[in-house]
């Protein structure tokens, strides 16, 4: 899922050549009069994609236009070099301004395509507001990188075999394309820990051919001499931004330097950074492109609003289901009471934001421009099934856009105490950009490590590994960049695996480094009366009541047809059986076509409540709810999600602790099963390890400290 879906999808032809363009922010209110940034055609060896880290972000201030190269993406593919020479990348570029309406616009490019902005902007000077140059490659005296000119040398040879920049070959790239773009990628993105940027270009790579790159390789470069290139340079009128990396492989830093001699150019240099830092270092370049959109535009910088009295906290929520906001408002709530003139605002978003709200809860305005994560899961689960490390993994240009929300908020605005229960975003890019910390910083999470499932095989441990060093190296590089870690719940939660090779234990390593709250949760209901409870939620004393539910994400409704369907067997096994399925927030009740006599609910906002008076529960594996069975004593069965590691592995094993729950996997829910095992729970004594009831008190100490 994008973190921002394009308005509109259209081609302009030229020529008999259809162009592919995508605009964004054009459908806004006032966008009209929004200034307007062009990503020119990219090089042909990827396409407009490759921006996924800028696009939505900016969308959120200017109307944005994405066009792909002659050659890949949504772009056809000609047949002749001459399609591909640079003045034809200039003119698709004006094609689809002049078809958009666009008078002026900031124009952005990378190596190539940077060539293609500046071209535009001497040609079409009264078109071009900047020119925003990312690893560029221009028309000037600086001798290439070795490996290129020896490439070039080299690149009509036929060889025994072909390895390193020697793939840099016409017959690598006619019988082997994939070949190429995997070693020249590689190189591009010397940083660490660079896998899923890596796997993101290889997959725009190979949406063009060998025998595309061939013909494209052949177009004509403007103009045909230094001198000229130069001249062009030195005549621009539009300001020019220069973005690069001091470890960039593809162009050497002199022909940057050459552009920004010849046109006065701000330069923007990231240290470390390959030749792809709108991709390994997002945060960077969208900061510098919208200062100097908004400075050629005659925006001003924003003044940061300081209110005085009452110390403010950002709070943010993980909106994947419902589970977070509960223990979070207990925090927050914990916090209140012993600091009674603290003000909590929220930056989060749909369920959460609602349920906060119908709490009474000031949710910050600056949520609506959060890019969806609960539906970015939803869209990555199947029948019961969802590869979390994975759908973490692809989430990136969503974490990308939700870091740059509250960035530009930070920014606006100050707060005293900033508190994030796994805002991976925030946690990521501020390791990533310390500067970036303006306030004390609470971190809190119920897990830690990315675990591989047994199907992933090599590749799936070493890219949990991966991540899991980063993890490490973050903490060791800037110790002090979060104020409090907290772990939602004790030493002994915490699996006892390791992290990777030559890496520590997840919990040798948390015990280290983070202080524990005991387990969160929000006010218990009193045991001794729960008769009193069950009277008033409609429950009888007759009644066996078996509560389904799935949490706040919309996830779980093949769970609940499956355990709707258990309801025949298991009432002719359970006298008086009272079967309730409460779908969540996310899922539309009236479209799962249930048995006559269960009992159907949307939202329960009181939902811990109905777990506390149930008499049995089948509950998906994630931890909110089935602790809250376990703190409430209530027998229950679990459902792991298929492939989710934190469900299948972090949650199963704090369970066992406490010696709470029946596992069942989801390949064993026929409805007999069901029906057996709801049967066996109602008969098995509860005797599970008592969960402190203290934790939320214990979790706000620990952040107001930081305050």
């Amino acid at each position: 899922m994008r973190a921002r879906e394009p308005d509109e999808q259209g081609y302009v032809e030229r020529a008999g050549v259809r162009i592919g363009y995508e605009t964004f922010g054009f459908d806004v209110p006032g966008a009209a009069d929004r200034p307007v940034v062009v990503f020119v055609p990219i090089d042909t060896i990827v396409h407009s994609r490759a921006w996924k880290g800028q696009v939505p972000y900016l969308a959120q201030h200017y109307r944005v236009v994405t066009i792909d190269p002659r050659g890949n993406g949504r772009t056809d593919r000609p047949t002749v070099s001459a399609a591909y020479d640079d003045l034809e990348f200039v003119e698709d570029t004006v094609a689809v301004m002049d078809h958009l309406g666009v008078e002026r616009a900031t124009l952005v490019g990378i190596c190539l395509s940077s060539w293609h902005a500046v071209l535009v902007a001497h040609l079409h000077p009264e078109r071009v507001q900047g020119v925003v140059a990312v690893g560029p490659w221009v028309k000037d005296a600086t001798p290439p990188h070795p490996w290129r000119q020896e490439a070039k040398d080299g690149f009509e040879e036929e060889r025994e075999s072909y390895e390193g920049w020697g793939l840099t070959n016409r017959h690598v790239w006619r019988d082997d394309w994939p070949a190429f773009p995997r070693f020249f990628f590689d190189q591009m993105l010397p940083e660490p820990h660079s896998t899923k940027q890596l796997e993101d270009v290889l997959e725009f790579a190979n949406e063009t051919s060998g025998e595309v790159m061939l013909t494209a390789e052949d177009g004509a470069y403007y103009p045909e001499t230094v001198e000229e290139g130069e001249r062009i340079m030195a005549g621009l009128t539009a300001p020019v931004l220069v973005v690069r990396g001091t470890d960039d492989r593809c162009q050497p830093p002199g022909r940057a330097a050459t552009l920004v001699r010849l046109t006065d150019a701000e330069e923007v240099v990231i240290e470390g950074a390959g030749h792809l830092p709108m991709a390994r270092h997002p945060v960077v370049v969208d900061r510098a492109i919208k200062r100097f959109v908004d400075r050629v535009n005659g925006i001003a910088p924003p003044r940061r609003r300081t209110r005085r009295g009452r110390p403010r906290v950002l709070y943010l929520s993980s909106p994947i289901g419902l589970g977070h906001v509960r223990r979070d408002l207990a925090v927050a709530d914990a916090m209140r009471a012993q600091r009674p003139d603290l003000e909590v605002e929220w930056l989060t978003q749909s369920p959460v934001a609602e349920f906060l709200e119908k709490r009474g809860e000031s949710v910050h305005p600056a949520s609506r421009h959060l890019a969806s994560e609960s539906g970015h899961f939803e869209a990555e689960s199947g029948e019961h099934d969802l590869h979390a490390f994975d759908a973490v993994r692809r989430m990136d240009e969503v974490l990308v856009n939700n870091f740059m929300v509250f960035d530009d908020l930070v920014e606006r605005e100050r707060f005293d105490l900033w508190v994030g229960d796994e805002a991976w975003d925030l946690d990521h890019f501020l390791h990533e950009h310390p500067s970036l910390k303006r306030a004390p910083f609470v971190w809190m999470t119920d897990f830690v490590g990315w675990v591989p499932m047994p199907d992933g095989g090599e590749r799936e441990a070493f890219l949990t590994a991966d991540y899991n060093a980063e993890m490490v190296e973050h903490v060791s590089r800037s110790p002090g960049l979060r104020d409090r870690s907290v772990f939602v719940g004790d030493p002994d939660d915490v699996v006892d695996l390791p992290l990777g090779p030559g890496l520590p234990t997840a919990r040798a390593w948390t015990e280290q480094h983070f202080d524990f709250a005991g387990y969160v949760m929000g006010e218990r209901p009193d045991p001794g009366r729960r008769e009193e409870l069950r009277e008033r939620l409609g429950y009888r004393p007759d009644e066996v009541v078996c509560l389904v539910s799935v949490g706040g994400s919309g996830v779980g409704h093949h769970l609940l047809r499956r355990v709707a369907a258990a309801y025949g067997p298991a009432s002719r096994r359970i006298d008086g059986l009272r079967m309730v399925v409460v779908t969540g927030p996310r899922i539309d009740r009236a479209a799962l076509d249930l048995p006559d006599g269960v009992e159907v609910h949307g939202f329960l906002p009181e939902l811990d409540l109905h777990h506390a008076a149930c008499d049995v529960a089948v509950v998906q594996g994630g931890l909110s709810t089935t602790m809250e069975l376990t703190a409430a004593r209530r027998p229950f069965l679990y459902v792991p999600l298929e492939h989710h590691f934190e469900q299948q592995v972090h949650v199963r094993h704090r369970l066992t602790r406490h010696g709470a729950g029946r596992a069942l996997s989801y390949a064993d829910t026929d409805p007999d099963r069901i029906a057996e095992e709801l049967v066996a729970a109602l008969a098995q004594p509860v005797d599970y390890l008592p969960v402190p009831s203290d934790g939320a008190e214990r979790a706000a100490r620990l952040a107001l400290e930081a305050l």
